[in-house]
């Protein structure tokens, strides 16, 4: 099925078929990339990215490179593949830890190693089972394997998630997020310190050119912004307070060590850590609007036991370390 369109692409349908969009350009001077996005807002940015590379994305009937500029008049077509058989989701009686309930959201406390929904490799026992089981009627906002999930945390992160109850608190909390009206702020541990010891990290994140499982700080990144203060020194590590102020993937961890101060215990871009064996990030602070009142809330969570274990230890090996107001 091809269809033939600028930028009405019929949404709906986009991902429930294997088809093509096809769009004739109609304004010079912007890169392939940034020209599709505009012209067909429910293909994601990493969506695409991932397209390009597979080599599904042609213009003028030859393989595209994102940083091509198409002419007004050239033809662009996108070969999206048929979809991926989604895992069934079912209720499972597994602990849920609620810090915050209503008829509208549900406030939980995710523990590190568990995915928050199915996904290949991760067909069950996830916090989305968990929650599906505490809250049958969630199942309603979507046919999905994550209705009500308004933002993630990586498996190895623990902390506060907030999920919706139904489809207008969904959309309620979708839009805090995207207008940056939601505060979250992590508790991470780096190695080394950063300079200087209360500020930002602004840069643009996006697949690794290398390796497509990884994120990475590259300059056709999508925008993302950190804010951070130092916490507390304890010998070569530092804690940190991190205030990511846009949702990239694995932002946190990415902008830290892009800046050569790499997440302690992080397997992927951090450095390994005595006494601990996941990543020392934890969500301790959410803070939004009730969708259902207006009023602003927010909630924290302590750090677990693990990380605390772990602090505990550090400050042993390091009698001189020092504690910032």
């Amino acid at each position: 099925m091809v269809r033939n369109t600028t930028v009405d692409v019929a949404k709906a349908q986009l991902m429930e078929v294997a088809s093509t969009i096809r769009l004739v350009v109609d304004q010079a001077n912007l890169r392939l990339d940034k020209y599709i996005c505009q012209s067909c807002e429910e293909l994601t940015r990493s969506y695409l990215q991932k397209l390009i590379d597979e080599g599904r994305v042609t213009l003028n009937d030859k393989v595209a490179k994102p940083s091509l500029k198409p002419k007004v008049g050239d033809v662009i077509l996108i070969n999206l593949p048929p979809p991926s058989p989604s895992p069934a989701l079912v209720p499972e009686d597994i602990p849920l830890t609620i810090i915050y309930e209503d008829n509208d959201i549900l406030v939980v406390d995710k523990p590190a190693g568990i995915t928050v929904h199915p996904a290949p490799g991760h067909p069950s026992h996830t916090l989305m089972n968990a929650i599906l089981a505490h809250c049958p009627v969630i199942s309603a906002i979507d046919n999905s394997v994550r209705p009500g999930i308004v933002h993630r945390l990586d498996k190895d992160t623990s902390g506060l998630m907030v999920v919706a109850k139904n489809k207008a608190a969904h959309l309620n909390l979708a839009a805090q997020l995207k207008s940056r009206r939601m505060l979250k702020r992590y508790l991470v541990l780096v190695k080394g310190c950063p300079s200087p010891e209360q500020g930002s990290i602004q840069a643009p994140i996006g697949r690794h050119p290398r390796d497509r499982k990884r994120m990475a700080v590259v300059p056709n990144g999508r925008e993302a912004l950190t804010f951070y203060r130092v916490v507390r020194h304890l010998d070569s590590y530092t804690l940190i307070e991190a205030t990511p102020r846009t949702g990239r993937t694995h932002q946190v961890r990415v902008h830290f060590s892009s800046i050569g101060c790499p997440v302690a215990g992080d397997a992927v871009y951090g450095v390994r850590m005595p006494y601990l064996g996941r990543q020392f990030l934890h969500a301790f602070l959410l803070g939004f609007k009730l969708p259902s009142t207006g009023e602003y809330m927010e909630f924290r969570s302590e750090l677990p036991a693990e990380l605390e274990q772990a602090l505990e230890r550090l400050s042993l090996d390091s009698p001189g370390a020092r504690k910032l107001k």
